[in-house]
């Protein structure tokens, strides 16, 4: 087993699978990568499983020493990672030599980037999971985030993933710190991120609770974009922009299940956007749900950046996900091919 040395942790980093399902009923959330499509994709460029344990890196990024050759992946936000000096391309395969160190620069685009190794992170399962929930001390590294000189285990990688990483070393040569394949995930199956700078479009169905704030509240979700506070965090994203009041003020709710995307308002009227570590249950009105599809959308959003609810229907919002599934599995069937036809 190989492993990855912390030179330095960066902001937030931790280990993240696609989370701990079968224990919301005992209060436990699902948790995983915020954006588990870039999580799933860069295990797919490394020959993992799609829910092996890769590294969350959010907004500036850690300092890690490779301890062996390694085949790893950065997908998601683009964070200007670097191995000795040199570019990391993302959504790409990258082949790492022994001794060189993976570091990260300004955040040009998004927030949240993923690093799968081949082999995956191999840290004890909590529950079933890898992933860190820091708020409950679970997971990961000794259920935290990073911190400097921390090890990283990585598993032994699958044949594909051995022999394509043989392949880029014979192609770069003794001396070159890094090798990438020329392929990698196509921008035409990656979701509709926000450009640098821009709104992020988010769309969104009608929450339980939509019909009993006034009409003015109604309006203003989708009037105009909403700024991400930098009071967010990976249990939920708060935001500034209209606020948002009940028709009828007063009166209890029932509390009831919450899900990632749940759009809940407390009584400041400051709606707040569930993230993967949220609460399994929630008190507050629930104004609307973010569809499945844009979820990894919202989580490269941010702090400062803006965001922009359309309305949709349920039924769109069941076709966006179905095909958003769908192309993540003809991409990951076709990097599979690459993988296979690797000399």
């Amino acid at each position: 087993m190989s492993s990855l040395y912390v030179q330095q942790a960066g902001l937030l980093t931790t280990v993240q699978d696609l989370g701990r399902a079968g224990y919301q009923r005992y209060g436990v959330p699902v948790g995983g990568a915020v954006d588990a499509f870039a999580l799933e994709t860069a295990n797919a460029l490394v020959g993992n499983a799609p829910d092996a344990a890769a590294l969350e890196i959010t907004l500036l990024g850690p300092v890690l020493a490779f301890r062996a050759d390694a085949l790893i992946a950065v997908c998601g936000a683009d964070l200007s990672p670097t191995v000795d000096g040199f570019a990391v391309p993302l959504w790409r395969p990258v082949f790492v030599r022994r001794g060189s160190a993976l570091a990260f620069g300004a955040a040009s685009a998004g927030c949240r980037a993923y690093v799968a190794a081949a082999g995956g992170v191999e840290v004890p399962a909590a529950l079933g999971s890898r992933s860190t929930l820091a708020r409950a001390a679970l997971g990961g590294v000794r259920g935290r985030a990073l911190r400097d000189g921390d090890e990283v285990p990585v598993g032994r990688p699958s044949a594909d993933a051995e022999r394509l990483a043989r392949a880029l070393a014979r192609a770069a040569g003794p001396a070159a710190p890094l090798a990438a394949a020329r392929w990698g995930a196509s921008a035409r199956a990656l979701p509709p991120y926000a450009a640098a700078g821009a709104p992020a479009a988010v769309r969104v169905t009608r929450g339980a609770e939509h019909a009993r704030f006034d009409a003015a509240s109604r309006a203003a979700l989708t009037a105009e974009p909403y700024a991400v506070t930098p009071r967010s965090d990976r249990m939920g994203a708060r935001l500034a922009g209209a606020p948002l009041t009940l028709a009828a003020p007063g009166g209890e709710l029932v509390t009831e299940p919450v899900t990632a995307g749940t759009v809940q308002v407390p009584p400041d009227g400051a709606p707040v956007l569930l993230l993967a570590d949220r609460q399994t249950t929630g008190g507050y009105p629930r104004i609307a749900q973010v569809a499945a599809a844009d979820l990894p959308v919202v989580a490269q959003v941010p702090p400062g950046g803006r965001l922009h609810f359309v309305e949709i229907e349920p039924e769109e919002a069941e076709w966006l996900y179905l095909a958003q599934r769908l192309e993540l599995e003809r991409l990951k069937a076709g990097i599979r091919l690459r993988l296979r036809s690797t000399d």
